[in-house]
């Protein structure tokens, strides 16, 4: 499965960008080709997207989310696919975020079937820099939720486990 890996810089602090990323239901709005996803716990999703030209459906589960640092999931069902997106600091009110995927080709959202590594890079860079526009363009996150999640068990910011969020948490 080959490994891509894509940086945009964002011209603001890494909180805004991740409480951002913690929004999965937004994800439709700067992921192309993605209709929905559904938050069903603190961590499942489930994903509509159109790959190769054809609607798919599959289910994740978040592995490791450490607010203000990473997201990490697998695909459990579907597409085979894993990826982890990380904010890191990269000056004044600037953050650089830095997705990896692990995906067979094809299997990124829009992608074409047996399309090559360089067209999923190309994808995943595009999907970056909608991230980018939409975020700052806001100036501000739409949400946030500040648990975490290890080995895919979530606990609470308070370090104490969390069931399903209700709308008001996540």
């Amino acid at each position: 499965m080959p490994r891509i890996q894509q940086s945009v810089e964002v011209n603001l602090p890494v909180h805004v960008i991740y409480n951002q990323l913690t929004r999965f239901e937004d994800y439709p709005r700067f992921m192309r080709d993605v209709e929905l996803v559904q938050q069903l716990d603190d961590t499942h999703l489930h994903w509509k997207a159109k790959m190769a030209d054809r609607d798919m459906e599959w289910d994740a589960e978040i592995t490791e989310q450490i607010p203000d640092q990473c997201i990490a999931w697998h695909n459990m069902s579907g597409p085979k696919n894993a990826g982890r997106i990380e904010v890191q600091p990269a000056g004044a009110d600037t953050s650089r975020v830095t997705m990896t995927m692990d995906a067979e080709q094809g299997q990124v959202p829009g992608s074409s079937a047996g399309g090559g590594d360089n067209e999923m890079s190309q994808r995943l860079a595009d999907n970056l820099t909608r991230l980018k526009e939409f975020i700052e363009t806001r100036g501000s996150e739409t949400g946030e939720w500040r648990g975490e999640i290890h080995d895919a068990q979530a606990t609470g910011a308070d370090g104490d486990p969390v069931g399903k969020p209700s709308t008001d948490d996540r």
